[in-house]
């Protein structure tokens, strides 16, 4: 990530942000649960907003430093941070109630990679467990923000499809004009 946009999703307008429309969404359209995954979260500002709703919360980040960061920053506050790939976590199947992605899926280095991970969150949601997140759009403004960085965006019109294809269901989209929210379930068995 560059340094640029390194520094914006640790700032205090990013925070701010957050609270202010992906709070109000997340509480909307999903019930956490008590034990979340949060897969990419880099400097950690979205998991400070879980750890104030859910009982458990395990974060998944695979840029060293910055999941060694999070780690300190968050020791002792019963938050578990993982520094690993989250398309092959070894996490047990079947465990989380939720797990979301807020703005990382473009951060991965290929469609085949993102997809890999769509299979993993599946496997480790609990039947009736719900993914969510947010992701941005191909759109200048984004695209300008990422330079120096990995850019694969996700097409918001085929993302439903790739989550049934990897095991999930009921997936919903909300397409906006930089960005677009979705949420998909595991069934119950």
């Amino acid at each position: 990530m560059n340094e640029g946009h390194l520094r914006y999703l640790a700032s205090p307008e990013w925070a701010e942000t957050l609270r202010r429309d992906l709070l109000p969404w997340l509480t909307r359209v999903v019930d956490l649960g008590d034990d979340v995954l949060e897969i990419g979260p880099g400097p950690g500002l979205t998991t400070d907003l879980l750890r104030e709703r859910v009982l458990t919360v395990t974060a998944v980040e695979l840029d060293a430093s910055l999941a060694a960061a999070l780690a300190e920053r968050l020791a002792g506050t019963g938050t578990r941070v993982l520094h690993a790939d989250a398309t092959a976590t070894d996490l047990p199947a079947n465990r989380f109630s939720t797990v979301t992605a807020f703005s990382m899926l473009h951060h991965m280095p290929s469609p085949d990679h993102q997809d890999r991970l769509f299979a993993e969150v599946c496997r480790m949601l609990r039947p009736g467990g719900t993914f969510v997140g947010v992701d941005g759009k191909d759109v200048p403004r984004i695209r300008d923000a990422h330079v120096g960085d990995v850019f694969v965006p996700v097409d918001p019109d085929r993302l439903a499809a790739r989550l049934v294809a990897a095991g999930l269901s009921n997936a919903t989209i909300e397409d906006g004009e930089i960005q677009f929210r979705f949420t998909a379930r595991k069934d119950a068995q």
